[in-house]
């Protein structure tokens, strides 16, 4: 903005702008010229990065510095424990086809060798598997650091930048700092520190915890989390970053302790005491019942919407500076304009601003073009109780005011789903989904049960009630299986919400009484406003199967929290005979 209105005076800005993971000088200041700092602190709680993790008190007192001059023999408890902590991860991480990362930090490169062959020689699973990087003391790799000619060192940078690849033969990392290069490794899981580092050292503990901060599963719903284990001098400086505010979650590490992994939820294929065959439930996919037509965007008629026309407020040219844009639910400020008096604001830009909202919030994936020019049309001649010039700076702070951003998000949407929005009355099965086809994913760590009549090893509950509904389906012995219907199994049923949207909807448990009979049963804890639509649905998309084939009957059953509390039904049965009919 600053730039382009400079271009109109025929001037220009320079303008240079730096992203660091550090903005600070050695004694943690932040950089004068900071425009905007998110602690790691803040990233941490908002899980944008991994958690650190340290070993607890009775963890670090099974760890001994051994007296001897061998640097490896010295310190072989504490790559002992960062191994045991890997070799956990890696297990896990395997199941969703991730390889995890071990580092370890050394302090100088003659160490640094000699840990990568002491861990090639006692883990077999590190055989050929280490990558051992020379730096600089400030992390660089230079030719003489690492005795290798440029064209090894290139092809040295991109082992250690495509180490997360499953296919890398690499598993492990041995450096000195490894700080310098730009590395955004992703996998690593387990930090292993056998240095000391001191105040002078130019380097901050958010740069040491960096190498295993960034998430392998940025856009899953995970708690990830990276283990740092290290010498006492090590963890010192790790455990430094609290006067930042960050607090470091302490574990018991080593031995029978659990892998420091998100929750997985897996079909439990390795479990010898379940029939997977017997406890797999099939669910029919039906073709879209509710669908767009964008064809029909161009009937859209202006004259016909019914809204009320709003009169052209007089604003000061002061006003008339600042054209203040709010969020049309919350009333927030979304965006200030600040005008010179001799620029005219481009009336394109709101138009954009306005097609965007109303096809952002409709999830349209066509159709901008049609909606701009409509919009456009709209605002001239029949948003407001007279016709009005885009071009002038009056109308454009009216188009700020709340009721008319409001008036013209809300009127299209309503007219857009009126005209497109179109109803299938021919239902067809598509094709079949089988809960154990369901990948493997993650989750947020959060309370479960592990199931004995579920093809998942376990069942995660969105609320209390319904992991205690599926506790009651454990002890129902009129039934031979259930589901929780997580995302990923992907059965969806398609409906329209009270506001005209087409959106998804979930239910919450699939069960199997035998082999000819299935209920969907959504719990309820409490009445939203488009619980009516989606419980309709879902009987009407139980109807269509039944009416499409007879192998199985499928019957929608909607659960009250209330008055499953007030009756406690002792079996599936009663539980159908209490709320059949809702």
């Amino acid at each position: 903005d600053i730039n382009n209105k400079l271009i109109m005076k025929g001037k220009a800005l320079s303008l240079q702008i730096d992203v660091t993971a550090t903005p600070k000088h050695n004694n943690g200041t932040i950089f004068v010229q900071t425009i905007a700092d998110y602690p790691l602190v803040e990233a941490i709680y908002q899980d944008v990065v991994k958690h650190p993790l340290i070993p607890d008190v009775a963890s670090r007192d099974n760890l001994t510095e051994h007296i001897s001059a061998k640097f490896t023999e010295k310190y072989k408890d504490y790559l002992h424990l960062g191994f045991l902590e890997w070799q956990k991860a890696y297990a896990e991480h395997q199941k969703l086809n991730k390889k995890a990362v071990l580092f370890i930090m050394t302090d100088d490169t003659k160490n640094c060798d000699e840990v990568a062959e002491y861990l090639q020689a006692h883990y077999p699973e590190l055989k050929n598997a280490v990558l051992t990087i020379h730096t600089k003391n400030n992390g660089e790799i230079t030719e003489a650091s690492s005795g290798k000619k440029a064209e090894e060192l290139q092809q040295l940078r991109q082992a250690a930048n495509e180490v997360d690849n499953i296919d890398n033969p690499y598993k492990a990392i041995v450096s000195v700092l490894m700080l310098k290069e730009g590395w955004d490794v992703k996998n690593v899981t387990t930090i292993v520190g056998l240095r000391a580092y001191k105040s002078k050292s130019n380097i901050l503990p958010e740069q040491t915890l960096g190498r295993g901060l960034r998430r392998m599963y940025f856009a899953e719903n995970a708690n990830e989390k990276v283990s740092v284990v290290g010498t006492n001098a090590f963890m010192e400086f790790v455990e430094s970053i609290k006067e930042e505010g960050v607090l470091l979650e302490t574990t018991a590490m080593g031995g029978d302790s659990e892998a420091k992994v998100p929750l997985i939820i897996e079909v439990d294929y390795t479990n010898i005491n379940k029939d997977i065959t017997a406890l797999d439930i099939e669910i029919p996919v039906l073709n879209a019942k509710i669908y767009r037509e964008y064809d029909k965007l161009e009937q859209l008629d202006l004259a016909s919407f019914n809204h009320k026309k709003l009169p052209i407020k007089e604003f000061s040219a002061e006003d008339k500076k600042n054209i203040v844009f709010k969020h049309i639910t919350s009333g927030e400020i979304t965006h200030i304009t600040e005008l010179d008096t001799n620029i005219t604001a481009d009336y394109r830009y709101v138009i954009k601003h306005f097609a965007d909202e109303i096809k952002k919030q409709l999830k349209l994936v066509g159709g901008y073009n049609i909606i701009y020019n409509k919009v456009k049309d709209f605002i001239s001649n029949y948003l407001f109780n007279q016709q009005v010039s885009l071009e002038d700076t009056n109308t454009i702070r009216n188009l700020a005011e709340l009721e008319a951003s409001k008036t013209i998000i809300e009127t299209f949407k309503q007219a857009i789903n009126a005209i497109t929005i179109s109803d299938n009355s021919t239902a067809e099965i598509k094709n079949n989904i089988k809960v154990s086809d369901t990948r493997t994913f993650t989750m947020k760590d959060q309370d479960y049960i592990v199931p004995k009549k579920s093809v998942f090893n376990k069942i995660v509950g969105d609320s209390h009630f319904e992991l205690q509904f599926a506790d009651f389906l454990e002890r129902c012995d009129d039934i031979i299986a259930y589901a929780k219907n997580y995302w990923a199994v992907h059965f969806k049923v398609d409906y329209q919400d009270t506001a005209g949207n087409i959106r998804d909807y979930y239910p919450d448990f699939i069960v199997k009484v035998n082999n000819k009979e299935i209920y969907i049963v959504e719990t309820k804890g409490g009445e939203y406003i488009d619980d009516t639509a989606k419980r309709e649905r879902l009987i009407q998309w139980c109807h269509d199967i039944n009416k499409l084939q007879h192998n199985i009957t499928y019957t929608a059953l909607y659960v009250k929290q209330e008055d499953y509390t007030k009756y406690s039904p002792t079996n599936f049965s009663q539980l159908v005979r209490l709320f059949s009919g809702n």
